[in-house]
């Protein structure tokens, strides 16, 4: 399968060295010149590498990589026009892969690709960020409430209404213990027509999604005779 790579660098002599050694060596480059239209090729795009300019125009490639480690671990190959060790550290600090100074060879720049991939596994970007997603207190959750999404270990789980509602409310109080007729009166909006054991039902589904990627646990807990909670350190 063909890898994605985005370069954000605004300097056009050194992107087109940059896309045209990528297509060489059989990538798919895809180019943006400033951070805004970075991040957004990053929410909508699956990437396998980002080349990252540190000197972009609108703001610091160092910006730019702290908003999207929040969200996702995609390799970044940082680029700058200076090559202070103070630099160099901090890129790596908060979460770059590797760092290159220009000038430089865009044939290394490939190989330096090559070897990141094979170190980290071909892995590409595992979610799609959003300027709406949230970071829950549970760390492995975020949500998007504008589409509806729920994201645990950085992928997305597919949940009808209620699983969403009711993985919603109780990640909105870890801890708290929420009995089937409260969870009712939270998600459904006539409660009084439907079962309470339907809630079990949901709440079955939802731990069924949760294990498919997470198989050895189990975050959310059964107090019998009181209801369900969802741990605090899930």
């Amino acid at each position: 399968m063909t890898k994605t790579i985005l370069v954000i660098e605004d300097e056009p002599a050194i992107a087109d060295n940059i896309i045209y050694a990528l297509k060489t060596e059989g990538f798919e480059p895809v180019h943006c010149t400033t951070g805004k239209d970075g991040l957004e090729v990053v929410n909508k795009l699956t990437l396998n590498l980002i080349v990252l300019d540190i000197g972009l125009p609108d703001l610091s490639g160092f910006e730019l990589c702290k908003t999207i480690r929040k969200a996702s671990d995609v390799p970044i190959i940082f680029l700058t026009a200076r090559s202070d060790e103070v630099d160099r550290i901090v890129g790596l600090e908060i979460g770059g892969d590797d760092y290159m100074t220009k000038p430089f060879s865009p044939r290394e720049l490939t190989a330096r690709i090559k070897a990141i991939l094979r170190r980290t596994g071909n892995k590409s970007s595992e979610i799609q960020l959003d300027q709406n997603l949230q970071q829950t207190s549970p760390k492995h959750f975020l949500i998007d409430n504008t589409k509806m999404i729920i994201y645990y270990h950085k992928k997305p789980l597919e949940l009808s209404r209620y699983e969403y509602k009711i993985l919603e409310t109780l990640l909105a109080h870890p801890g708290r213990v929420f009995s089937r007729s409260q969870l009712m009166h939270s998600v459904w909006d006539v409660p009084d027509v439907s079962l309470e054991r339907s809630v079990d039902s949901h709440i079955k589904s939802v731990r069924n999604k949760l294990k498919m990627i997470k198989p050895q646990y189990d975050p959310i807990e059964t107090r019998r005779g009181f209801g369900y909670a969802l741990k605090v350190d899930s």
